[in-house]
């Protein structure tokens, strides 16, 4: 029993340390101020760790009221296990709460897929960083071009 109230406190302590380390990391945000060529990557867990999950990057970012981020030219980009392009989405404009992972906005967004089979258009979006669900939310449009390989044999 004592072996499991320990573990507790380890990881109790753990994530009393990475929520400080969290909040240290917002105020230096807060405090730089304006950055160009903002850029954010999420790796794979080991043991593809050396290989990027995700990436949002924008051409600015400026830091608003709430640990928010309001990044100008914005790019998802979504890579696979060997490294591949799965999808990209592009957006003039969009507030990043990297305390949360989402990013939304009501701006267009054009999304397609790293092959390039398959585009999405619409206006206004949530990115969900920790499921890497996208919704577009209006006036959504599908483009698909050439032959889908199904990954679930139908």
């Amino acid at each position: 029993m004592k072996m499991k109230f320990h573990n507790s406190v380890l990881v109790a302590t753990f994530f009393a340390a990475t929520w400080f380390a969290a909040t240290i990391v917002l105020a230096q945000q807060n405090a730089a101020g304006h950055a160009s060529d903002f850029s954010s990557a999420e790796y794979y867990d080991a043991p593809h760790a050396q290989q990027m999950k995700s990436r949002i990057s924008g051409a600015e970012a400026s830091p608003q009221p709430g640990g928010l981020l309001d990044i100008k030219k914005l790019k998802l980009e979504e890579f696979g296990v060997d490294g591949r392009l799965e999808a990209v989405a592009e957006a003039p404009e969009c507030v990043y709460d990297s305390m949360n992972g989402l990013a939304n906005s009501p701006d267009h967004l054009q999304m397609k897929t790293g092959d390039g089979n398959l585009s999405v258009d619409g206006e206004g979006f949530l990115w969900r960083q920790t499921n890497h669900w996208l919704t577009i939310s209006n006036h959504v449009q599908t483009v698909i071009k050439g032959v889908m390989e199904s990954k679930t044999g139908l």
